[in-house]
């Protein structure tokens, strides 16, 4: 009996050791994030969105997260993308997406597609300006019309990228002299600026946070808002609207930089990112380095970001079909 008892006691002993065996990874299991997390810049080094980046890396450092910076240029945004949407959907690598890459996705010129990626948290609102040499012929947005007006086909505009916003932007301020322009695209919006304090170029278009430390140094002149109101970081640059110029005659388009993962990636682990990064975010050093170089600053996220790219992606398979399906013929 007591042999019988003694066999009894083990055989649940060893069950109950399998039992808690079986239960040992999911206790032994790291919570999210374990290790670093790659965030994939898919544009080159020194472009505004590759310096937010890096801004909040380091302050996700500050909450004890690992991030590292990883710049894959190429395709407008597209190779850089790809790779996020292909990932393994752990939540160890992210990427910033952009408007530009929704305006090639309206051209269908990328096979990427907005229903790959889970959005995490709007980074920024960057309103795009028109710059030109400090000591070039056009000191305003008047003489640069009249400049466009007498060299037809002949200004180059440089833009950061293809077939995005700030190329949409370089043929509505041709459009505005009724003229076409040449767009030169870069791969980033460094190279773009100093080619123009170079004079390799007539004209840009970049965000404010891209071309700053170059105004400030008096080498590039910004001469115009494609927008409808005056930036607080450069209250003298007026807009083409108020100058009596209409850029956005298909509609207001809207340049923002936003962080994603790929669309398997489990909900805990998105609000984790979300919480991570949301504070990065709205943190008072990124808010206001981000608002002195141009740029809009607010606190949307996951489903609300999400339905903001869907109308943003609506407007652009609009506008960019207007604007280049024109261009081209």
């Amino acid at each position: 009996m007591m042999r019988c008892f003694s066999t009894l006691l083990a055989a649940r002993l060893l069950g109950t050791v399998g039992a808690l065996a079986a239960l040992a990874p999911a206790w032994a299991a790291d919570p999210f994030p374990s290790k670093e997390i790659r965030f994939i810049v898919p544009w080159n080094a020194g472009g505004s969105n590759d310096i937010a980046a890096r801004a909040l890396a380091q302050l996700a450092a500050e909450q004890g997260v690992r991030v590292v910076v990883e710049n894959v240029p190429g395709a407008t945004g597209s190779i850089g993308l790809a790779k996020v949407a292909n990932a393994e959907p752990n939540g160890y690598m992210i990427g910033m997406g952009t408007s530009s890459t929704l305006s090639l996705i309206a051209q269908n010129l990328t096979t990427l597609r907005n229903e790959q990626f889970a959005p995490i948290a709007r980074v920024t609102i960057d309103p795009l300006i028109l710059l030109v040499p400090a000591n070039g012929p056009a000191t305003t947005l008047e003489s640069f019309i009249a400049l466009l007006k007498k060299n037809p086909g002949k200004i180059s505009v440089g833009t950061p990228g293809n077939n995005n916003l700030n190329h949409i932007f370089a043929v509505m301020a041709g459009r505005a002299a009724g003229v076409d322009v040449i767009a030169v695209p870069y791969g980033g919006g460094s190279k773009v600026v100093a080619d123009l304090a170079g004079k390799q170029l007539d004209a840009a278009v970049l965000k404010p946070s891209e071309s700053k430390a170059l105004i400030d140094g008096g080498l590039v002149r910004p001469i115009g808002v494609f927008a409808n109101e005056r930036l607080k970081a450069l209250p003298d640059v007026p807009t083409f609207k108020e100058k009596g110029f209409d850029v956005f005659p298909y509609g207001p388009l809207v340049q923002m930089a936003y962080i994603v993962v790929p669309v398997a990636t489990p909900q805990p682990v998105r609000e984790r990112l979300i919480t991570i990064f949301g504070k990065a975010i709205q943190s008072p050093n990124f808010r206001s380095s981000a608002e002195e170089g141009g740029a809009v600053v607010d606190d949307m996220t996951g489903a609300a970001l999400g339905r903001e790219i869907t109308n943003v992606q609506k407007s652009l398979n609009e506008v960019g079909k207007k604007v280049f399906v024109a261009e081209k013929k």
